[in-house]
Parts: structure tokens; sequence; C-alpha cells
């Protein structure tokens, strides 16, 4: 393409076949092995058995087509959003780099341009070419590079997004998607390891206490006298109660928990849901919930979409708005990990203000009141938000970095940078290593179980069960005969979602402890 100097390379009309087979075949390769990769990553999961971790990878998918539907949407309206003329006054405002340092680049770039111009030996070669580019563009009707302007500067305005612009916004949504999947996996994978480290705990109680069975007499235990009681409760009064949120937040960094708090809780959770089933293999049930909620985790909802938009309109030139922001999920997570730690500290604190002996087990009472609003669920909305902030901000580190260089204006100082990165590694060491493993047993202290307590063949039959049930509920209603059936179908579906906590109304498989 001669002249104008816009765009490098020729159009797809003048660009040769093989280069355009060879850029489709390799397009087209690296997509195609990459959706062969989830398929059969999908139907492994199946064969282990491993629904709640294929429905995850399902909501991969479903991240990545809305990531491709995006990119669609971005490449198809590229020409008409560059065709949208504003006044150049609108774009001197709310820049995350200030048109000082814009024009200073400019100057030293053009200086250094017009230095090695002129300092070069065949200035008559290049004086000659120039001329004859003219000439040949004057033959051919061709206008001048220099009235050569575009949509928006022939009007006198200038375009309200570039194309560069676009290209690169495009660059970071994909980035940050990426990111954050990867993030997700990388906290559930380091804190599904340190959970299952929990399962000689589970095989040592069940040899202890359910292989032999022995016959024993009814033991008293003074409560004070109890080794979780020792380690947990902090006194009473108005200062116990500080010094228990002191502790809490200590407590996070080191040892997390205990096989006591294991031990403990374990006993409080059977005894309240399923007291008919003591070898009720617990550990289990606490991974299935766990990769239950990983599904929910690893996606990017609709709020998370909002907060990006929202940085990216406060991301102003000397707001360091990336700097500030940067504290959001480290507060928030040491909060998480501090309410964690208390829900348990509340526990021991309620067996010891109301017995000071019991006979047999110490068992705590798991109940939502210990948590924030009494719904348990809140801590998977705030650990879900702290691993997409943390995600994004590594994201947004590297997408600049890559982009514009490590000394671009909104990269900012090094100091700057650096606290950045260390809270961001310390975010994701602390919530793999603690906070999830935290919330997996804790959030198990909430006055109803999950669906999880069923394994997925029960589930499917009690579903099953239910909508028959009810259809046959429905059909006696017509009738005048069904109302009893009725009953039965529509409280299946809130067992599943609140199940009481009273063991009459539980109805749990048994085990024998084993995986």
């Amino acid at each position: 393409m001669g002249g104008g100097g816009a765009e490098e390379g020729n159009n797809l009309e003048f660009t040769p076949t093989w280069v355009v087979a060879v850029v489709c075949s390799v397009i087209v390769a690296v997509s195609f092995a990459a959706e062969r990769f989830i398929h059969y990553g999908g139907i492994f999961l199946k064969k282990k058995n491993q629904k709640p971790l294929f429905e995850a990878l399902q909501k991969i998918k479903e991240e990545l087509m809305l990531l491709g539907f995006i990119s669609l949407l971005l490449t198809v309206t590229q020409n008409g959003i560059v065709k949208i003329c504003v006044p150049v006054s609108w774009t001197h405002h709310m820049l995350p780099c200030s048109f000082d340092l814009k024009e200073k680049e400019e100057s030293t770039k053009t200086t250094s341009h017009f230095q090695t111009f002129f300092s070069s030996s065949n200035i008559s070669g290049i004086a000659r070419r120039l001329l004859e580019e003219s000439k040949s563009e004057s033959e051919n009707h061709e206008p001048s590079t220099v009235t050569k302007l575009g949509h928006c500067a022939a009007k006198g305005k200038v375009p309200l997004l570039s194309v560069e612009a676009l290209h690169h916004l495009h660059i970071f949504i994909f980035v940050l998607a990426i990111v954050h999947v990867a993030f997700c996996v990388l906290t559930v994978v380091i804190g599904g390891l340190q959970i299952r480290q929990w399962k000689h705990w589970e095989d040592s109680i069940v040899k202890e206490n359910y292989e032999t069975q022995p016959v024993l007499e009814p033991t008293v235990t003074h409560v004070q006298e109890h080794a979780f009681i020792q380690n947990r409760f902090t006194g009473f009064g108005k200062d116990s109660a500080v010094l228990g949120w002191v502790k809490s937040f200590f407590k996070q960094f080191y040892g997390s928990v205990t096989k006591l708090d294991y031990v403990t809780l374990r006993l409080g959770f059977i005894m309240t849901h399923c007291r008919g089933n003591p070898k009720f293999n617990f550990h289990k049930y606490m991974i299935r919930a766990l990769e239950d909620d990983f599904k929910k985790v690893v996606g990017i909802s609709w709020y998370l979409w909002i907060f990006v938009v929202i940085f990216l309109l406060l991301n102003i030139n000397g707001w360091h708005t990336y700097f500030w922001i940067a504290f959001i999920p480290v507060i928030l997570l040491l909060a998480v990990g501090t309410k964690l730690e208390h829900v348990i500290i509340q526990l021991a604190h309620e067996v010891a203000e109301k017995h000071s002996a019991i006979e047999g087990e110490l068992v705590v009472q798991p109940r939502d009141d210990h948590f924030w609003f009494k719904r348990p669920h809140i801590v998977l909305f705030l650990i879900h938000f702290i691993l997409f902030q943390n995600a994004f901000e590594i994201a947004f580190f590297f997408w600049i970095w890559v982009t514009y260089g490590f000394d671009s204006c909104i990269m900012g100082k090094v100091r700057y940078i650096v606290p950045r990165l260390v809270i961001g590694v310390f975010i994701q060491i602390l919530c793999s290593y603690s906070t999830l493993p935290l919330y997996a047993i804790v959030t198990q202290m909430g006055t109803h179980f999950k669906k999880a307590i069923f394994d997925d063949q029960v589930q499917a039959r009690l579903v099953g069960w239910a909508q028959k049930a009810k259809k046959k509920g429905l059909r006696g209603d017509n009738n005048g005969q069904g109302s009893s059936h009725a009953g039965a179908g529509i409280q299946l579906g809130p067992m599943f979602r609140r199940a009481s906590a009273t063991e009459d109304n539980v109805v749990v498989p048994r085990n024998d402890g084993s995986e």
C-alpha cells in the first residue's frame, strides 16, 4: 500500500493465499486443541466420579464462551466505535496519564528522529524518493499524505476510542479471565492438598472410637479441663471478648486448624445432623462440599465485571487507584480469617459458659448465629471477591508491563509497584494454606447441612422421588385426594437447601468411614 503510512502491509485482497492458509490453520489447530483438552478433561472427571469438578469445568467453558462473545462483539463493532467522534476537549479529563508527559515523550522521539535524519549521508536519496512518491500520487490522482485525514480528524474531532486502544482492552479482558481461573484453580488445589492431609485424622478417629466399640461406663468431663476449651476459651467478661478477637486474628497465621479442632467440630456436626450414623465420613463430606463451592468461585459474576468497570473509571492520573485497591482484598481476607477462627472460639465459649461438667464427650452446637447476618454463605461470596480482586491486580500489572512497558506512567513508581506484588503473593498464600481450609470446616458449623452430605446416587434418587411425588400430588389435588403426596414433594426441595438440624428429619447414607 503506497502512501499514508497509516497501516503496514496489504489487506486481504493482496495477501498471498499461502499466508492466509497458514495463519488460519494455526488458529484453528490451537483452538481445536484447547477444546479437545477441555472435552477429555471432562470425560476424565466423569470417569473418576468427580461431578462437582466436572461442573466447575463446565463453568470454565461458559466463561470462555462469554469471552468469545465479547471478542466477537468488539471485533464487529470496532469500525463503528472508532467512527464515533467527540470534541478534543472531552479527552482531556480523567486520563490515566497526563498530557504533559505524553508531549514530553513525543518531543524526545521527534528530536531523536530529526537527529538521525539529518546525520545520515543519503539525504539526497531520501529527498529524491519523496519527490517520486509525490509525483506518482499526482499522476494517479491520489490525495497527498497531508490531506489523508481520518474520519474524525476531518471534522476536527477525535475518535471515542482508537483501534489500538480497543485492541489493548480486548487483550486485557482475556488476560483477566485467564488469570482469575488460574488463581482459583491454584488456590483450590493447594487448599485441597492441605485439607486432604486431615484424612489421617479422620482415619485415626474411626480406628480409635468405632472399630472395637468397647462398652464403657459413661465418663464425666470437666469442661474447663478439656483441651479444646483450654486452647480456645478466653474467659468471661468484655476483656475476654476483645482477647478472643485478637487471638482469632493471629491464629489464622499459624496452625489455623489443629487435630483437636477437627475432632471437636466433627463430633459436633455428627451429633447435630446425623446422630444415627456415628461412622459418618466427615472428611469426605467436607471435600465434596468444597468441590461444590468451587464451581461458584471459578466464574466471573456480573457484579465482578461492575467492579472492573468502576476501577477503569477511577484509574486517573495521580490518584494511584491501582495501589489503594490492592488493600481491599487483603483487609477482607484478614477479616474473613479472623471471623472463621472466632466462630470456633464462640463454639468453645458457648459450652464453657453453660456447663461446668458434662457426661460423655464434649459436643459443640453448630448454629448460624455465629456467622455474619446468620448467613454462612456470605463467607463464600467474600472469598470469591477476594480471589477475583487479587487476580485483577496481578493481571492488570502484567498487562501494563507487556503492553506499555515497565516504565509506563500507568504502572507508576516502584514504591507503588512492589507493595502491590507483595500483597498479591501474600493473599494467594494465606488464602490457600489458611483461609480456604478454615472455610471448608468452619462453614459446616451452621444450623443446616449442605446437600453434599448425600452422595450423587442418593441425591439423584431423592430428586427423582420428589418430582414424582409432586406430580402425583398435583394430580391428586385435581381429584381432591392427593394432599399428603403434595406435602411430601414440597418438603424435599427445602431439605436440600436448608435441611433441618433435627436428626429425625435426616436420612444420611451409612458408610464404613473409608473413601
